[in-house]
């Protein structure tokens, strides 16, 4: 019986787990209670994948209202994979917390701190899940609220000012989808996705719907972090709690990109989308430019967040530019560096939140010398940092492989040479983390230095360990890629 109501449960628990946590004023007690509910929600998560690759595709009315009458939750592969992603990421995070929490957080904002991850985590499940447009934007204002919330909470001063300019270029972003929602709902008289996708059909791309079809891609744009749209991300990242890093790294934009995706194909289709809109051309051009000057401002950032930062700006690029190319490989491609960067990403932060618990800072002068007395650490650093290069045998290479692949496929070859010159920037400034690291002397002070606490330490380590198994074994991720890629483009319907 349970089994039924999964869908459900998967955004019902960590809901009503967060009002419940406002209750635990004792962190200790708050950290073990999220940490609980997030492995619960994970155990969801990948119980639906395999319902889903088993079955095919998954729907639960919400209340018993058939759609589209009612809100569905409507689960295929692709989501069933983002739904995965939060999950998992979540749940990796969470043990990681209390430490970190303590570290980085005010006693007295401690128990909201716990409250509004919840709230985060259940705004990016709804949005994933849900098959409404409006209900997408509701879970959307939820997780948005909570994460700017989130990033308030470090006790850098700096943080603020982040989260403030977040709540701005956020609450933009959503006003645009919600407009562009509004405009289909005024044409169509629906708000399910699957009836938007057949009544547009029907409607025809008059002007409406191309304006909100803009509306929609700008919104999520920005929600996403895409270039030029990323102005709220380097700061945010940078004076966010570290593990508020990690977990916003690994599945804010991630949840922005299967939005897009989730939009741009479910709704109004590739037709529209490419032959009728230049939505290829726009995602490729900022893609490229994304790739680029990401990965050259990162190059020189000596704050270790920061340049972590503008890594993302130009790693969400490579996910854009598989969108833009819109051919079989590169949708896989872009698929599977969502699942790919999310590992990453955690890792990476995961690794310099448990610099910043023993040292209080994360720029280059500070993790000088560390490879000896942070060796997990920094070894799981190095393995996210050659993933994220691209090098044969990691996650990053599976995924790039695939764009070079595609652009190669349509004859595109300066964007392959930006692929492969891009991956040589990045393996620029992860190097000058590692020769700092492993090749220079510690700096003063630093000899008393040790490893994170075990609870900080497990998780990344099973993260850097999943960035070299999954570029070993790439079944699970190439599969669902591909299974998801098709169902978007259309191919064999």
């Amino acid at each position: 019986m349970i089994a039924l109501h999964l869908p459900a449960l998967q955004v019902v628990i960590p809901l009503v787990a967060a009002a419940l946590c406002a209750l635990l004023r004792r962190g200790v007690w708050a950290w073990l209670f999220v940490t609980a509910v997030t492995w619960v929600a994970f155990a969801i998560a990948l119980t639906l994948l395999a319902k889903v690759t088993a079955e095919g595709v998954l729907t639960y009315q919400m209340g018993g209202w058939a759609a589209p009458w009612g809100i569905e939750y409507r689960i295929d592969r692709l989501n069933a994979l983002v739904l995965v992603i939060v999950s998992g990421i979540g749940a990796l995070v969470a043990p990681s917390l209390y430490h970190s929490v303590q570290r980085e957080v005010a006693p007295e904002s401690q128990p909201l701190f716990y409250t509004a991850f919840l709230l985060a985590l259940t705004g990016y499940l709804g949005i994933t899940i849900t098959g409404d447009a409006f209900n997408l934007y509701v879970f959307l204002e939820i997780a948005s609220l909570a994460s700017y919330t989130l990033v308030a909470l470090g006790r850098d001063r700096r943080a603020l000012a982040a989260a403030y300019q977040y709540l701005v270029l956020g609450t933009i972003g959503a006003t645009f989808i919600l407009i562009g929602v509004g405009l289909l709902y005024m044409m169509t008289g629906t708000l399910n996705m699957v009836d938007l996708a057949v009544r547009i059909a029907e409607v025809g791309p008059n002007r409406t719907v191309r304006a909100a079809f803009a509306f929609i891609v700008i919104g999520t744009g920005l929600k996403l972090a895409m270039f030029p749209l990323h102005a709220w991300l380097p700061n945010a990242y940078t004076y966010a709690p570290s593990v508020v890093s990690a977990f916003l790294a690994a599945t804010a934009t991630k949840v922005g990109v299967y939005m897009l995706l989730r939009l741009v194909f479910g709704v109004f289709g590739a037709e529209f989308a490419y032959t009728l809109m230049p939505l290829g051309e726009i995602l490729i051009v900022f893609a490229l430019i994304a790739i680029i000057v990401g990965s050259l401002v990162a190059i020189f950032q000596r704050n270790l967040k920061r340049m972590l930062a503008y890594s993302s700006i130009a790693q969400i690029g490579y996910m854009a530019l598989g969108i833009g190319l819109a051919n079989l490989d590169g949708m896989i491609g872009g698929i599977v560096h969502l699942f790919n960067h999310a590992v990453m990403k955690c890792t990476l932060f995961l690794a310099l939140a448990c610099v910043f618990y023993r040292t209080g800072a994360v720029d280059l002068e500070t993790i000088r010398g560390l490879g000896r007395r942070m060796p997990w650490t920094i070894g799981a650093f190095t393995v996210a940092g050659f993933s994220l290069v691209g090098v044969p045998m990691t996650v990053g290479f599976v995924s790039k492989w695939y764009l070079l692949t595609a652009a190669v496929e349509r004859g595109l070859w300066p964007i392959a040479v930006v692929i492969v010159g891009a991956s040589l920037l990045a393996l620029i400034y992860i190097w000058r983390v590692v020769e700092a690291a492993y090749f220079q002397p510690p700096r003063d002070g630093a000899s008393d230095v040790v490893e994170a606490p075990v609870a900080m330490v497990a998780p990344m380590i099973v993260l850097a360990a999943a960035c070299l198994y999954f570029g070993l074994d790439t079944r699970f991720t190439v599969d669902v890629a591909r299974g998801a890629a098709i169902q978007l483009l259309g191919i064999g319907s």
